[in-house]
């Protein structure tokens, strides 16, 4: 490809519409982490670990500091360093892992999880009232499009997983 793609059909013109939106989806987002940065005094990876951690602990899902790394694409010692600091600012804490000794998990702290609740809880009930619009069957499909627009562009999704949205 050597230059912007151009619709000719109107199918062709839908998904141009769709990726259209998926942009100003993406720049909403980027905006709304930008003021829960400055709002909770964090920078970005700091965040992004949160919100890694708020979603693992939803799935009722243990995160080593390993899986952070790699979830956030830092290095060990960038890790190390980013735990140290919010460990210190009472965000998460490092505890034995529930059921191996030798390893540790990055749990949030009550503070932490009230805390992001408080910046992000707003934003959280005013797309829940816009999916609440949507019949199941939608909520289904839209939800089956964003994972699979997602396993399209993240590069560390398993072969078997890319192959099928590949396929389709």
């Amino acid at each position: 490809m050597t230059g912007p793609w151009v619709p000719e059909t109107e199918h062709d013109r839908a998904v141009m519409e769709v990726l259209q939106g998926i942009r100003a989806f993406s720049d909403a987002m980027d905006r709304m982490h930008g003021g829960m940065k400055g709002d909770m005094d964090m920078n970005a990876t700091d965040l992004a670990a949160l919100r890694m951690l708020i979603m693992r602990e939803q799935r009722d899902e243990t995160v080593s500091p390993h899986e952070l790394a790699h979830h956030l694409r830092i290095s060990t010692a960038s890790t190390t360093k980013l735990l140290d600091r919010l460990s210190a600012s009472g965000h998460v804490e490092r505890r034995a892992h529930p059921s191996d000794r030798r390893s540790r998990v990055v749990v949030l702290t009550d503070e932490s999880r009230t805390s992001f609740f408080r910046h992000f809880g707003e934003n959280l009930r005013a797309m829940r009232v816009v999916a609440q619009d949507y019949t199941t069957e939608e909520l289904q499909i839209i939800l089956r499009f964003m994972a699979d627009v997602g396993v399209a562009i993240d590069p560390d999704v398993a072969p078997a997983k890319r192959a099928r949205v590949a396929t389709g």
